[in-house]
């Protein structure tokens, strides 16, 4: 054999060898995200370039929230992010998932919405709600309808798309809206007097806020997930570091399209969890709002009850708190 010969099989192969290479470096993480301050919190990691640092590749696909969760169904994502009650939504209608991060609890954020002189959800009944129909802030509604004495019968729900709650309490056909921020906000705004007359505040722990992972995902690239949990914490610091948080504020705002002063204002209405204390709550079995378990399993007899999906889901298979954990009290 000349070497000449030796030499172009030593090309050949070694150029095999890096095809094959090539093919075993794995495809980013793609984890669809919408405008939420708990979720568009991870503007900030992607733009610091903090997946990088924990040593995994993400990246995350832009959506409004409903359209979020039609592109995880469709396969067209490997994560969603949205309330644990819409979790199980997408897992009862055929995209089955895991919650392997919760991020938050709304805690204002959420809100029903009156027109001028409307001072409590009593002064609604015989009145139209402008309400997406089936989401989580439509359990908001009637847990504070109840709360008041009422019923969803009492008043008329006029199904509407959460982004368009604003002009549709601004045109006058509604006398009020549910809605989350910045949606809620803009409908203070658009129309002048309005109120916020019950909120997410007034019920802590009914909408927690996830990152959700489809199975196989989970399956076939844990340890990448649980780089991905891990840069969670380093998020809630900047966000709680007074030298940072505004700048943190900014990037969110930006990602959103709202001036950083308008975003601000919607910070004391989200309640960042840290990693120990949102382990907690994943990992807790309460059957009240005092877990994710225990808001779920509120949710989804709410569900159930309005159609959203027939049978009753086996809520406990949607939660693995193990990756948060693993975060916390680290493997040796």
């Amino acid at each position: 054999m000349n070497l000449s010969s030796s030499f172009r099989r030593l090309a050949v192969a070694s150029g095999l060898l890096l095809a094959f290479a090539s093919s075993l470096v794995a495809e980013p993480l793609k984890v669809a995200f919408s405008d939420w301050p708990g979720w568009t919190a991870y503007e900030i990691a992607a733009q610091k370039g903090w997946f990088k640092d924990a040593g995994v590749d993400v990246e995350l696909l832009w959506f409004e929230y409903g359209p979020s969760m039609e592109a995880f169904t469709a396969g067209k994502c490997d994560a969603v992010m949205v309330t644990n009650g819409d979790a199980l939504v997408t897992g009862a209608n055929g995209s089955k998932n895991v919650m392997i991060l919760v991020t938050d609890y709304s805690n204002g954020n959420d809100m029903v919405v009156a027109r001028p002189g409307i001072k409590s959800l009593n002064d609604l009944k015989g009145r139209k709600i402008g309400v997406e129909v089936g989401l989580v802030d439509h359990l908001l509604l009637l847990n504070g309808l109840k709360k008041s004495g009422l019923s969803e019968a009492d008043v008329e729900l006029v199904p509407t798309p959460t982004n368009q709650a604003p002009q549709v309490l601004a045109s006058g056909q509604v006398d009020a809206v549910v809605a989350w921020q910045p949606n809620s906000g803009a409908a203070l705004k658009a129309l002048p007097g309005s109120t916020a007359v019950y909120t997410s505040a007034d019920e802590p722990g009914l909408i927690y806020d996830m990152v959700v992972v489809s199975p196989q995902s989970l399956a076939s690239r844990r340890a990448d997930w649980v780089k991905f949990v891990k840069v969670w914490d380093r998020i809630v610091a900047y966000l709680e570091n007074p030298a940072t948080k505004a700048d943190g504020i900014a990037i969110m705002a930006a990602r959103a399209g709202v001036k950083p002063s308008e975003y601000a204002e919607f910070i004391p209405g989200t309640r960042f969890l840290n990693l120990a204390k949102g382990a907690e709550l994943l990992a807790g079995k309460s059957e009240t709002f005092g877990s994710v378990y225990g808001s779920a399993k509120i949710a989804d007899a709410f569900n159930v009850k309005n159609g959203v999906y027939k049978e009753p889901q086996d809520v406990a298979s949607y939660i693995d708190a193990s990756l948060m954990q693993e975060k916390v009290s680290p493997k040796k």
